[in-house]
């Protein structure tokens, strides 16, 4: 698969907002914490350029491999707190916001374990991380590992 734009590399007025964006919600969000949620959210939307990057960020930020082999049965492991817990359900509502529309019982977990700042900033991370992995996907942005093998 090759690249069929490199976004990233050209000025765009949107793409920089985007960075902004993200600059703001790392100075307003627990970072590790982002990083389980970027990585669940490019998870299920299968974008392979954006959970490379998200994997090796929460790794500097000292995730364990044990807890992001099974983030994606997090349902099912004692491994992740009730705020990461709330924090994943409400990044699979709003990233599978077609299936159920954000359910009321998520909203209130997700409510219970952040302020309104924090549930605001978290639900700003779900949608940027859906848009950067949207970009990846529709621009075929390629795997570190995908370019090493083709070089």
């Amino acid at each position: 698969m090759t690249t069929r734009l490199n976004f990233l590399a050209r000025k765009n007025g949107g793409v920089e907002a985007l960075v902004g964006l993200e600059t703001w919600l790392a100075a307003n969000t627990d970072p590790r914490l982002l990083a389980l949620v970027r990585t669940r959210a490019s998870q299920i939307n299968g974008c392979a350029f954006c959970l490379h990057m998200h994997r090796e960020e929460a790794v500097k930020l000292g995730e364990t491999d044990s807890r992001l082999l099974l983030l994606d049965a997090w349902r099912e492991s004692g491994l992740y707190t009730p705020r990461e817990r709330a924090a994943l359900a409400w990044t699979e509502a709003l990233t599978l916001v077609t299936q159920d529309h954000a359910p009321d019982a998520v909203y209130e977990k997700a409510r219970a374990a952040f302020t309104d700042d924090e549930l605001i900033a978290l639900s700003l991370a779900i949608g940027a991380i859906n848009v950067w992995n949207r970009l990846s996907i529709g621009f075929r942005n390629e795997h570190p590992k995908d370019r090493s093998r083709a070089a």
